[in-house]
């Protein structure tokens, strides 16, 4: 594991995702299809997305899942 991701889960940043946009953003990174990664509905993906994404100052869902990912949150 990175030491920079393990120092910032470890310091307890607080994650201001829900389980759901997380999950999201888990198979965003992993470059799969989303749909078939998480079971919801396209729509729901979508604002899930967008969701994390406004939460997280992000421009794409790439760049929210890295985030996420440096975080230490996914």
């Amino acid at each position: 594991m990175d030491p920079a991701i393990a120092a910032s889960a470890l310091t307890g940043d607080d994650c201001p995702l829900t389980n759901r946009e997380l999950e999201v953003l888990r198979a965003a990174r992993a470059g799969a299809s989303i749909a078939a990664e998480v079971p919801l509905a396209p729509g729901t993906v979508r604002n899930r997305l967008s969701t994390a994404m406004s939460k997280l100052g992000a421009p794409t869902r790439h760049a929210a899942a890295h985030r996420a990912w440096k975080q230490g949150w996914i």
